[in-house]
């Protein structure tokens, strides 16, 4: 009855504790914030396709919201637990705000990242109607043969916590967040067309409140969508 999705991020989360090198049962009872993107709930949709398979299980299987419920509940973390969809964008949105909330104090470190499977032809359908989706099945960036992109599946967890404690714990290091920025495109010539003007704010706004100038960044990763 559960969906994969949390038993997928159950996994990446015990890896990410494992690999910085904290046993999990220092963190039971912890301020560990939780903050997971995942805007997918195919799995539920195969439910819906055959209603005598629904049990007292299928809600917590297939409620977003438990997807990071779920983490909290099986680790005992007591600081806040959110799940976030904003589109293709939810687990960096997510990781942003783990990151506002151990810099506000809020938390002393958090589980943050995202999950997105593929378990229902209802996502291929919706997009194809509307046109997204690369009739060649690839993604084309910043080209203007662009025609769409392809939807792929994947997930990933971070444990953050604030530098100077993680140095002071003794903590394995991989990399340091030097800034983390958030915003929205607002009124455009189409609800689903990007706003690079808002875009170009958002890059300008990021390097500015980490101190490093563009000429500093040597690699970009982006969510090409084909437009």
């Amino acid at each position: 009855a559960m969906d994969p999705q949390q038993r997928i991020l159950l996994e990446m989360s015990w890896e990410a504790i494992e690999h910085a090198g904290i046993p999990a049962e220092k963190m039971r009872g912890s301020r560990c914030g939780v903050f997971m993107g995942i805007a997918s709930l195919d799995y539920s949709y195969r439910m819906a396709d055959d209603l005598s398979a629904i049990g007292p299980n299928t809600a917590t299987g297939n409620t977003s919201s438990v997807a990071s419920n779920r983490l909290s509940y099986a680790f005992d973390l007591h600081g806040p637990s959110l799940s976030l969809d904003t589109a293709c964008s939810s687990s960096m949105v997510a990781f942003h705000q783990a990151c506002q909330s151990i810099r506000s104090g809020e938390t002393d470190m958090a589980l943050t990242g995202g999950i997105s499977l593929h378990l229902h032809p209802y996502g291929f359908l919706i997009f194809s109607k509307a046109t997204m989706l690369s009739k060649t099945g690839r993604c084309q960036v910043f080209d203007e043969a662009g025609d769409g992109y392809a939807r792929s599946e994947g997930g990933g967890v971070f444990l953050l916590k604030d530098l100077d404690q993680a140095i002071a714990d003794g903590d394995r290091i991989l990399a340091v967040v030097a800034s983390s920025v958030v915003n929205t495109d607002g009124y455009k010539s189409g609800l689903t067309v990007p706003n690079p003007a808002a875009q170009i704010q958002l890059m300008e706004q990021a390097c500015e409140q980490a101190g490093i100038s563009p000429d500093e960044i040597d690699y970009l990763e982006a969510h090409g969508t084909g437009t």
